[in-house]
């Protein structure tokens, strides 16, 4: 185990200066925080969050395979941006609705979506009625006698077709953001924003604020079983060369635990980092040890 805590400094990228207008809005599914406007996600790439896109349709046919809006950030994430006043609660801003109001707004969205479904049902079948009428011209221009069971197919396409809802395109107003919480919901969650921080979530943090602040990227790691994913730029133009693992610096890891993740960053090619945030006087500065497997000779 070798320590790298001066290996660590990089150059501080300069700091997001925030106006009024310059400020993101997130919001909430549950607890997790979400960005919905692109001009947001721009200002949170602009900081250095990087978020992961989750899309909106997860698992739909339509859903595109590279993902799209909303963008998750980590709670870590979420934390830097409100510390440094770059962000706020978009559930503290948003006045209550009235209840009417609201209800009103509900049934003119499920009255465009059963008016989009009867479009989409309309086109639907124009479109399997064509492909059926292209095969008639087909068996009539050739020697086979089954137009007849084509003719039957079409009559009886307009008597039994069902289009299924689960195969329906469906457009997100994705600039309403906040929609998918009722009022009790909103109330709930603005009461600790972005959510409770216990010890856990505190290291962690303490940790990625430290590695922002010389300058690198980061970026979730749970597939390679660490914290974060630290990258010396853009993960758009790097690849990481770290994969951090937070923890107390008094607590006791079992050497199996420590030879498993070591030999993980060997088979993918990163250095595994044990971060430690210091307590007491020196709080704030974080000790960095660094894990490399050596093949034995």
């Amino acid at each position: 185990m070798e320590d790298v805590k001066g290996d660590m400094d990089a150059e501080s990228d300069s700091e997001h200066q925030t106006t009024g207008d310059d400020v993101i809005d997130i919001s909430f599914c549950g607890s997790t925080p979400l960005l919905w406007k692109v001009s947001d996600i721009k200002r949170c790439r602009g900081a250095g969050v990087i978020g992961a896109l989750v899309g909106s349709l997860a698992r739909q046919p339509r859903q595109n395979v590279r993902l799209g809006r909303p963008l998750e950030l980590m709670q870590e994430e979420a934390l830097l941006l409100e510390e440094t006043s770059a962000a706020t609660a978009s559930l503290h801003t948003q006045e209550c609705e009235d209840e009417e109001v609201h209800s009103q707004a509900v049934r003119q969205y499920e009255a465009g979506q059963e008016s989009s479904y009867k479009e989409q049902c309309a086109l639907a079948l124009e479109d399997k009625k064509t492909v059926l009428r292209r095969i008639m011209q087909e068996k009539d221009h050739g020697s086979d006698d089954s137009g007849n069971a084509v003719k039957d197919r079409l009559t009886a396409l307009d008597q039994g077709f069902s289009f299924p809802r689960s195969a329906m395109a469906v457009q997100l107003c994705t600039a309403r953001s906040g929609f998918s919480q009722c009022l009790e919901e909103r109330s709930f969650l603005s009461t600790d924003w972005p959510m409770p921080r216990d010890e856990r979530l505190e290291t962690r943090f303490h940790v990625y604020r430290d590695l922002r602040s010389k300058g690198y990227y980061l970026t979730s790691a749970g597939k390679f079983g660490g914290d974060f994913l630290v990258y010396p730029g853009d993960p758009l133009r790097f690849h990481a060369h770290f994969i951090a693992l937070c923890m107390p610096i008094d607590e006791q890891i079992p050497i199996c635990d420590i030879l498993a993740i070591a030999r993980l960053g060997s088979n993918v090619k990163k250095t595994v980092l044990l971060c430690s945030p210091q307590m007491g006087k020196d709080e704030g500065c974080v000790v960095y040890s660094s894990l490399q497997w050596s093949s034995m000779v």
